[in-house]
């Protein structure tokens, strides 16, 4: 099946709220009748996307027989500060539905998933696990600044997710219910 960049989801996702900010502005019958057949259009495009992101993280942890480590994310939208462009993305994506898609489909096929505190799992370092603020010099960069260690902000931050799974499961967290969740 066509696979989708995080860049093409994002471009699709401003139009989409382009043609919504000016469907909204105006104030006419047919406006609001397109606005309302637009918003469904959103949102079965949002769900079918989740799906695929869901069913291709499953079918990864069957094929490497891995578990699943989750952020709880509850409360994520009103603990973050960011700048608007990344706030409109955060506020708009449909997190809990996309991990409860990952933890009804990871239960059907048997796969273990656990939920992790996400509490600076993007400025601790996966290598010495020095936390620092500092140690997100930009968004996409993580560099240490005790053991110099230095890789993708994002890739950096998955791997404190999965440690801090393995140390879950180790002591028997396994937990299958859904949560507000996100991989990483």
């Amino acid at each position: 099946g066509k696979r989708h960049s995080g860049r093409h989801l994002n471009r699709r996702r401003a139009a989409d709220r382009k043609l919504r900010s000016t469907l909204q502005t105006k104030a006419t019958k047919s406006a609001k009748r397109r606005a309302k057949k637009h918003a469904g259009k959103e949102a079965r495009r949002a769900r079918d996307i989740n799906h695929k992101i869901s069913k291709h993280i499953v079918a990864e942890a069957q094929r490497t027989a891995h578990g699943i480590a989750l952020e709880d994310l509850s409360g994520v939208r009103e603990r973050a500060r960011l700048k608007k462009p990344q706030r409109t993305t955060l506020h708009s994506w449909s997190f809990h539905q996309l991990g409860e898609f990952i933890a009804y489909k990871a239960k059907r096929a048997g796969i273990p998933v656990v939920h992790v505190d996400p509490a600076y799992t993007s400025r601790e370092c996966s290598k010495c696990h020095h936390i620092e603020k500092a140690n997100r010099p930009s968004q996409a960069v993580f560099a240490c600044r005790s053991c110099g260690f230095a890789e993708h902000a994002d890739r950096n931050a998955s791997r404190n997710i999965g440690h801090r799974g393995w140390y879950l499961w180790v002591r028997g967290a396994e937990s299958q219910a859904p949560a507000l969740t996100l991989i990483a």
